[in-house]
């Protein structure tokens, strides 16, 4: 089997990309391919000056535009300030919070960033959308169990892993559910989902401090690059792939390599609970899907 590189991605002039938290990681270098491929790629960032830093370094046509999605106000104002096509929307942007917290609108932070933020964004810009969706997920979906009961843990004792577990298999229900609406809106837009793998970026800091030393030690023995883990991101953005499709490095479990299409939990493949979770996504967030 060929393995699957930068290289394969197609010329991209002309076309218009969006990549949100493509400040730093697994989002930089995802639009540093891609604007190297020809596309025009916006950074879209919470902090338009480390934006503006790297995008510095990246080749072709880049621009900055300032989202936070932990505020919907900002999220609302990003796409009320967007009038043109979408050939890729790339969902990167994402946090893994060790103690609780809360976004502007008062929803635990993992799942209020995560997904509900780029549930409303992709929601707010869906009349724009003429290409992609790509969300990045990841394979933590399969500790996940979402409790409809308390969403936002206001009354559960809190667990980090856990409420970003719930928040990736979010991302999951969320692309199988946003495949649909497309198909049955007889677009031919896709939705996407990517895993990176074991990357070594700032995710695993917490609140500013290193990870305790065994993670740090399986980061330094294991994880990839941030280039490495953009790789299922970009393959999930561009191959001859159908919607739905769940892109993952090869090797080491899904942890390491080239990309490829990888397995997801059954729960992750529930319908009903995908539109149950939109449901309660257009309630929290007062964004309706247009179809």
């Amino acid at each position: 089997m060929t393995t699957w590189t930068v290289r394969d991605i197609p010329d991209l002039t002309g076309t218009t990309v969006i990549v949100t938290g493509a400040n730093a990681g697994v989002g930089r270098s995802t639009a540093q391919a891609l604007s190297g491929a020809g596309a025009r790629v916006v950074l879209a960032v919470r902090n338009p000056e480390k934006g503006r830093k790297a995008a510095a370094g990246m080749p072709g046509t880049t621009e900055v535009r300032e989202l936070d999605l932990a505020d919907l106000e900002s999220v609302r104002a990003f796409a009320a300030g967007w009038n043109s096509p979408i050939d890729l929307l790339v969902n990167n942007a994402g946090i893994s919070a060790p103690s609780l917290g809360r976004t502007v609108d008062g929803f635990e932070s993992s799942f209020g960033v995560n997904h509900l933020g780029h549930f409303a964004l992709t929601n707010l810009l869906f009349e724009h959308l003429a290409g992609r969706v790509v969300t990045v997920a990841s394979q933590a979906e399969r500790m996940a169990q979402l409790d409809f009961d308390d969403l936002n843990w206001q009354r559960r004792p809190f667990r980090g892993s856990r409420a970003y577990n719930d928040s990736k298999l979010a991302n999951l229900l969320f692309t199988a559910e946003l495949q649909r609406r497309l198909t049955a809106a007889g677009s031919s837009a896709l939705a996407q989902a990517a895993h990176p793998g074991l990357v070594a970026t700032d995710i695993y800091q917490r609140d500013g401090r290193r990870p305790p030393i065994p993670w740090a030690i399986t980061l330094k023995l294991l994880a990839q690059g941030p280039a490495q883990g953009a790789l299922p991101v970009l393959y999930a953005a561009v191959a001859d792939i159908p919607g739905n499709s769940f892109a993952g490095p090869r090797h080491l479990a899904h942890m390491r390599g080239a990309p490829e299409l990888i397995p997801r939990s059954a729960t992750a493949q529930d319908l009903d609970l995908a539109a149950r979770l939109w449901d309660v996504s257009e309630r929290l967030t007062r964004v309706s899907c247009p179809v």
